[in-house]
């Protein structure tokens, strides 16, 4: 084992506390050194692997298949997940393989469980310059946190200040079979592009670019958490119960504050962060925002809206037929505008047609001596404008009976009550 990594390792499992181990291993140089050196060197019922297939590659197969067996040859568990990357969201393919490969990893920790990645100094410099380019603040030129919370465990990333060198070295010494992905040599890919040209470059003329850039990165991060317990501060002034932020107060937030906050309000939600300009974007909106106006900004599978003075942030959504409509007796029903309409209860006798709104529509809500638009319905319970074209509409014999589970017209009340239940809509956002 080369000496570095293996004095690496020594130190980084003393720190672990015995915590049970999961290795997040691709079948690359890296994950393969790193699994290799903790099998020698961790009790084995307390390291298992996770191999995620995203199905991109035609190879995709056999890298599990190479995955699995290698598994075998340490005595070491390994779980294979496969996972569906969604391209719909406006992100490239890189940053969506990354969303679901750590939806995957997130699902799949058990309590007390820390996932290991074979993050190493390289990549933390790759990270940083990525970040840099993206005009981003003392959180994302710190570049990758070595702990973080992650579903059920933590995710840990070990190898932070140790070159990449050190696990070929390892891989070298021991001839390890490795998967090569050919995205990784892909110019097209901003990584790949640092990685082959941008990199070499800078080391040539600056042979310690590296360390200083990853030395910079810890000066960062020291920084970025000096803010944080402020910037988190000013998050609980400014959130609610529906997870939105105080558009002007975050406004005036001092921008060292501003920008972080954000992203990990974001983040939270399981969104991504915008760029400078893109924040800028969303700035610029809430201070020419006109009460009739509804601001949106939106980037990548992300949006982010301006309403009632308050931010909102959702999954970007796309565009739906209006004029749909569909017979419907209470199954699960998948709607165009997003999510299901289900009757959890029982099954109507008859059908009724399930449609979205059009525009004057009416309801006497059960209870109400008055029949209401729909508008002011929707304006009343503060129903986002956004989702009200969304809204699913239960019609029974050509009349309004039901407005998604919000609202039941006495007739509608009778209908459902005679299955027992009422109309549950599934948002899916």
């Amino acid at each position: 084992m080369s000496p570095s990594l293996a004095a690496h390792l020594d130190r980084s499992l003393h720190e672990a506390e015995d915590a049970p181990l999961v290795v997040a291993y691709s079948g690359g140089p890296d994950s393969t050194a790193l699994l290799h050196a903790l099998a020698s060197r961790t009790r084995r019922p307390m390291l298992r692997a996770l191999h995620v297939d995203h199905g991109l590659h035609a190879e995709s197969g056999a890298w599990a298949l190479h995955c699995r067996r290698f598994c075998e040859s340490l005595e070491v568990p390994c779980d294979v997940i496969r996972v569906t990357v969604d391209l719909t969201r406006g992100e490239g393919v890189e940053a969506a393989a990354r969303r679901a490969r750590y939806a995957a990893f997130a699902a799949s920790l058990r309590p007390g469980e820390q996932l290991v990645l074979a993050h190493h100094r390289d990549d933390q410099v790759e990270t940083v310059l990525l970040k840099l380019l993206r005009g981003a603040g003392p959180e994302g030129l710190a570049g990758m946190r070595e702990r973080r919370s992650l579903g059920a465990g933590m995710l840990w990333r070990p190898l932070l200040d140790l070159p990449r060198a050190a696990l070929l070295d390892h891989v070298a010494e021991y001839r390890l079979g490795v998967i090569h992905d050919p995205s990784n040599d892909d110019p097209r890919i901003a990584r790949a592009y640092l990685r082959a040209t941008i990199l070499p470059a800078l080391t040539a003329r600056w042979p310690q670019a590296a360390t200083s850039i990853a030395h910079g990165a810890r000066l960062c991060r020291e920084a970025a958490d000096n803010l944080r317990d402020a910037w988190m501060d000013a998050q609980l002034r400014l959130g609610d119960e529906h997870g939105t932020l105080d558009a002007r107060g975050w406004l005036a937030l001092p921008p060292a504050w501003r920008a972080p906050l954000l992203e990990h309000w974001l983040h939270e939600a399981g969104l991504s962060a915008p760029t400078t300009a893109q924040r800028e974007a969303l700035e610029r909106q809430i201070r020419e925002a006109a009460a009739e106006r509804l601001p949106l900004v939106a980037w990548g599978g992300t949006e982010v809206r301006v309403w009632k003075g308050r931010l909102w942030a959702m999954s970007r959504r796309g565009a739906f037929d209006g004029e749909w409509s569909a017979s419907w007796h209470g199954e699960p029903l998948a709607l165009p505008g997003g999510g299901t309409l289900s009757l959890p209860h029982g099954r109507l006798p008859r059908a009724v047609t399930v449609r979205y709104r059009r525009g004057g529509e009416t309801l006497r809500p059960h209870g109400d001596k008055h029949t209401r638009e729909l508008r002011d319905l929707f304006q009343q319970a503060a129903v986002p404008p956004w989702e009200r074209p969304r809204t699913p509409l239960v019609e029974f014999d050509g009349q309004l009976v039901a407005v998604a589970d919000k609202w039941l017209s006495d007739e509608g009340k009778s209908l459902f009550d005679a299955t027992g239940g009422r109309p549950v809509w599934h948002r899916g956002d």
